[in-house]
């Protein structure tokens, strides 16, 4: 299957949060407090693509997978208790999800992969991301993509682990 990774438009905005809302779901079966606050929402992915920072994974039409990525915009990484591998601009996503028609494909290695791509292209060597301790899926994603723990970060009062993968250009 040949997927493409672009740029979200807000007509995508139904697809994208249907499977931001399986992703949720998930998340609460594993027994994970992680997205059970009430964020995201629909409101969050609608500001991601009127800033320009929703990218999606599609197959043809149907979109499968869903992140927002931005250059340097984290002010919370600046707070790390531990120390990140390089100092300057980086690349951060958030908000990484798959259609649970499409789970097990290793499409959100592939989604990973895009990211390191749009970070080439901005010619920024760094690339960070944060998931929760109970996330065993994205832990294990880190783990294979060459990821390095760095510490930890809070966000909304929850400690979450910090990652970041140096990139050759």
């Amino acid at each position: 299957m040949k997927y493409s990774f672009r740029q979200a438009k807000l007509e995508d905005a139904a697809q994208i949060w249907e499977i931001l809302a399986q992703g949720i779901q998930r998340r609460k079966e594993e027994g994970s407090n992680q997205w059970q606050d009430g964020y995201p929402n629909p409101a969050v992915i609608r500001t991601d693509i009127e800033k320009g920072n929703g990218y999606v994974l599609a197959d043809g039409d149907t979109i499968v997978g869903y992140c927002a990525i931005l250059i340097n915009d984290e002010p919370e990484y600046a707070n790390i208790k531990g120390k990140w591998l390089t100092e300057g601009d980086f690349v951060v996503y958030h908000r990484v999800a798959i259609s649970e028609t499409y789970l097990g494909k290793g499409l959100a290695q592939k989604m990973l992969l895009y990211i390191e791509g749009f970070a080439r292209q901005h010619r920024i060597h760094s690339v960070k991301a944060d998931t929760n301790f109970d996330n065993a899926g994205m832990l294990n994603i880190f783990k294979k993509m060459g990821y390095t723990y760095c510490g930890e970060v809070t966000f909304r009062g929850a400690s979450r682990k910090a990652f970041e993968k140096v990139i050759a250009h």
